[in-house]
């Protein structure tokens, strides 16, 4: 079993995915107290996807986040660079568009999606600022990013608490329910060294997005940030 480090070596990470990706959604919602649906529901409202749009679903893995945009009538493209999480992804929607593809080096063109989005995958990048950019480019003019990423509780009690149960709780559950526990304390450990809110917003303008702003999640464990490509 894989388990990657903090350099976020491309090829550990994706073999890592490849080793959870048969469980990875019962997983991720047995540790987020089933939590996730309701993210996964706030970054679909983010989104907006309208019919015809084109949205371009970034670490898609199994294509869970991706079905809420096709049912709008998007044309949506799960894009994920573990090829475990596609395969299991593929046997479930058979009809999805799924591609292979790195985050800091995407396989579109200039200019062809009105939506790009990531969740939980971002934290995973080795270079966030290239996937940044890379998110830039592939949206229209007048199109929008949303990431939606685990961050940085707002209160400070909570905040103990929740760091409290990365590093305690999380593990021994998932050694329960996952075929790779190891991979877990990664996510744990990653979580704790991601930048809080405002250090990402600010990244985010720096890859030229505008109009850049963020809600919190159950207080802040988890954040959706949204921008825009101006036309």
């Amino acid at each position: 079993m894989t388990r990657a480090s903090l350099n976020k070596q491309p090829h550990e990470v994706a073999s890592m995915f490849d080793d959870v990706a048969e469980r990875y959604d019962l997983t991720n919602d047995v540790l987020s107290l089933g939590q996730d649906r309701r993210w996964r529901k706030e970054v679909a409202k983010a989104v907006d996807a309208r019919p015809a749009q084109k949205v371009l679903d970034l670490a898609a893995g199994t294509a869970t986040s991706s079905l809420p945009f096709a049912r709008t009538g998007a044309y949506v493209v799960p894009c994920d660079f573990s090829l475990g999480m596609l395969q299991v992804g593929k046997k479930k929607h058979t009809w999805l568009p799924f591609t292979a593809g790195d985050a800091t080096r995407l396989p579109f063109k200039d200019d062809t999606f009105d939506a790009v989005t990531i969740s939980f995958g971002l934290r995973n990048v080795q270079d966030t600022d290239a996937a940044l950019r890379e998110m830039y480019r592939v949206t229209r003019p007048g199109g929008r990013v949303v990431i939606c990423e685990f961050s940085h509780p707002t209160w400070a009690p909570f905040r103990t608490v929740y760091t409290e149960y990365l590093m305690r709780a999380l593990p021994p559950v998932a050694r329960a329910v996952s075929s790779n526990p190891d991979a877990y304390v990664y996510l744990a450990e990653s979580i704790r060294a991601w930048p809080d809110q405002p250090a990402l917003a600010e990244r985010l303008r720096k890859a030229g997005w505008s109009r850049v702003a963020w809600r919190n999640l159950t207080g802040g464990v988890v954040a959706l940030h949204r921008g825009f490509k101006e036309s």
